[in-house]
């Protein structure tokens, strides 16, 4: 080899290892930011990592535009007819997809028991329609179910929460989903688009924010409520009517 030839060679190298460097650095740190996420549907590994990565090609760009209301969706009316309140303050910062996490405000151990307790409440009260069992989407959460689910999810799961932050992932009537958005309770998953996207998640599943206090937590009893009636049918408060399609 002529001396030539070895500065060529040493100088393609010292060029590629400047562009590799700050390629494998960004890669190192997105990783982890996936795993601080702790753990959620997607394994905790490399793998895992690239699977999601591929992903954020087809999340939604703005997940807080509510998605459109087909004409086809019956039936039309969800089941905040009274409307919710407006959630107070700014919203908290979410990432991931897979897990998909609240990062701020969370929610503190009390009220993540508080709700969790109200949870196993409605499922005791109501055994011929829920039921408590892992999380279909989640596999490492408590999930609450439908026994006999009309709208389609995951093996019929209305909702689960996320230990770490105090959120929740549930699925709504589209209505009632633009409804939450809109008065700041919580924001579509990223994989919430429809089309084949649904094999991954229902176009009306949204992750509602940890709530702070008591009040809060009444609203997303509510909302909870709310995803029962779209998933099951069945209103569990008796001054609602049953999901009934048209």
């Amino acid at each position: 080899m002529s001396a030539l030839e070895f500065c060529i060679r040493n100088s393609l190298l010292l060029s590629s290892s400047a562009l590799l460097a700050p390629l494998l650095y960004f890669i190192h740190q997105d990783y982890r930011s996936f795993l601080e996420l702790g753990p959620g549907g997607t394994p905790s590994t490399f793998l895992g990592y690239l699977h999601v990565t591929f992903l954020r090609v087809f999340a939604l760009r703005n997940p807080l535009i509510p998605a459109p209301i087909p004409d086809s969706l019956s039936p039309k009316t969800g089941f905040f007819s009274q409307g919710i309140p407006e959630r107070v303050g700014a919203r908290p910062e979410v990432r991931g997809i897979a897990p998909h996490r609240q990062v701020t405000q969370k929610g503190g151990l009390i009220n993540f028991a508080s709700l969790s307790k109200a949870i196993q409440s409605l499922a005791t009260t109501h055994p011929n329609h829920l039921k408590l069992d892992k999380s279909c989407f989640e596999k490492h959460s408590i999930g609450l179910f439908s026994i006999n689910p009309i709208n389609r999810t995951c093996s019929g799961e209305v909702y689960h929460a996320h230990p770490s932050d105090g959120s929740l992932h549930l699925t709504l009537h589209l209505t009632d989903a633009r409804i939450v958005i809109e008065r700041g309770w919580g924001e579509r998953h990223p994989l919430a688009r429809g089309g084949w996207c649904e094999c991954y998640v229902p176009l009306g599943f949204v992750i509602i924010y940890a709530p702070r206090e008591e009040d809060e937590r009444h609203v997303v009893m509510e909302i909870i409520h709310a995803a029962v009636w779209w998933v099951s049918g069945q209103a569990l408060d008796e001054r609602r009517p049953n999901l009934m399609y048209s």
